[in-house]
């Protein structure tokens, strides 16, 4: 089994590296990370914080959008891509389950964003580091947020795996990954905003706002980095919301949704006729 699937994501290594996607995402999260560290440590002395723990401020709201648009740009083929090259039956007259074909896949993924995670991130604390002998005070806050962001990354990548295998065609599959990329992560906010402003204190803003941001794995991994430490909270629009919602709660949500993304990615690859 452990062989098959290292077999499955060693394949998948080499396409992302034939396709310039190991480069492509490397690339994306140093230049961004160095550019948000450069631009997001300005406000250290009035925050009282050290420069790498502001700058994780600027890396968290950095991560909510492109950790989420990468993994669905690496995923959303992972299946259709399979079906309309023809490929797929015959990867599956191989004795190889379909769940070690999907955990392969998401292996050979997650590593590739893990690794564009540790060279952007690394490169942001470095900078830091350099320019502030206190900055390593902030490493903790750091680690959080690459162990954090792999996982949402993993959300992500199986909900791609999902959408690939409903929509069976590389073109429509990459429609529903950006607009679900939109929905998410820009729209969802924008509308639990409006709900907040009209709603002017109501229930929905004491009871059903608060858990309406942990059922989007993109709010919920925003709240557990802000909430888990007080120099980004301070520094965040959100940071009111991050203190009301308790730290377990969006730990559990960060937690579960891969699980629950890679669910439905098996149960969606399951009704994938080659």
């Amino acid at each position: 089994m452990t062989g098959r699937i290292l077999a499955t994501a060693a394949t998948e290594i080499r396409i992302a590296r034939r396709n310039r996607w190991v480069a492509i995402a490397v690339l994306l999260m140093v230049v961004f990370s160095l550019v948000l560290s450069a631009a997001g440590s300005a406000p250290t002395g009035a925050l009282g914080a050290d420069r790498l723990s502001v700058t994780v401020a600027s890396l968290t709201s950095l991560s909510v959008y492109l950790v989420p648009l990468v993994a669905l740009l690496m995923s959303f083929d992972a299946i259709a891509g399979e079906v309309e090259r023809g490929t797929l039956p015959l990867l599956l007259t191989y004795p190889v389950a379909r769940w070690e074909l999907l955990a392969g896949k998401l292996l050979a993924h997650l590593a590739i964003l893990t690794l564009a995670l540790v060279a952007g991130y690394g490169a942001a604390a470095g900078v830091a580091v350099a320019l502030d002998s206190g900055a390593a005070a902030g490493l903790p806050a750091l680690w959080r947020l690459t162990w954090t962001s792999a996982l949402l990354g993993a959300t992500f990548l199986g909900i791609g795996y999902a959408l690939s295998s409903l929509a069976r065609r590389p073109s429509g599959a990459a429609g529903l990954a950006i607009g679900l990329w939109l929905g998410l992560v820009v729209l969802y906010d924008l509308g639990l905003l409006a709900a907040v402003v009209a709603d002017d204190g109501g229930r929905f803003t004491t009871d059903v706002f608060p858990f309406a941001l942990l059922a989007n794995p993109a709010d919920a991994f925003r709240l557990f980095n802000l909430a888990a430490s007080q120099a980004t909270a301070a520094s965040a629009g959100i940071g009111g919301a991050a203190s009301s919602v308790p730290l377990w709660q969006s730990l559990a949500s960060v937690s579960i949704w891969p699980l629950a993304a890679l669910g439905l990615a098996s149960l969606a690859f399951r009704r994938v006729v080659p």
